[in-house]
C-alpha cells in the first residue's frame, strides 16, 4: 500500500470516529433545546391557564351580582306595584266618603286642594 492511501484510510477512521462522537453529542444538544422549548410551553400553558380562570371567575361573579340586582329590581318594582295597588285604594275611600264629592271628577279635583282654599266646583 502507499503512504498516501494509507493516510487516506486513516483520515476516513479519524472522521468515522468525529462523526460517532459528534452525533450523539449534537442528538442529545438537540434533545435538550426542545426539552427547554417544551417547558417553556408548558409555563406560557400554565400561566394563561391561571388567567383564564380568573377571568372565568369574575365574569362569574359578575354575572352573579346581576342576577342579583335584576331580583332586587323585581322586589322593588313588585313592591312599587302594591303601593300603587294601595294608593289607588286609598284614593277610591276617599272619595267615595268624601261629603263634598259630586262624582269621581270632581273628588279628583278637590283632592288637589289645599286646606283653608276654597274647592273649585263647576
Amino acid at each position: 500500500m502507499s503512504t498516501g492511501l494509507v493516510i487516506a484510510i486513516i483520515a476516513v477512521v479519524v472522521l468515522i470516529v468525529i462523526l460517532l462522537v459528534a452525533l450523539p453529542r449534537l442528538r442529545a444538544q438537540r434533545l435538550e433545546q426542545r426539552r427547554v422549548e417544551a417547558g417553556e410551553h408548558r409555563e406560557e400553558a400554565q400561566s394563561r391557564r391561571l388567567s383564564a380562570e380568573k377571568e372565568s371567575a369574575a365574569a362569574d361573579e359578575q354575572a352573579a351580582r346581576a342576577r342579583r340586582e335584576a331580583a332586587e329590581a323585581q322586589e322593588r318594582a313588585r313592591r312599587a306595584e302594591q303601593e300603587h295597588a294601595v294608593a289607588d285604594e286609598h284614593q277610591q275611600r276617599a272619595s267615595e266618603i268624601d261629603p263634598d264629592a259630586d262624582d269621581e271628577g270632581d273628588a279628583e279635583r278637590t283632592a288637589g286642594a289645599e286646606p283653608g282654599e276654597p274647592r273649585s266646583s263647576q
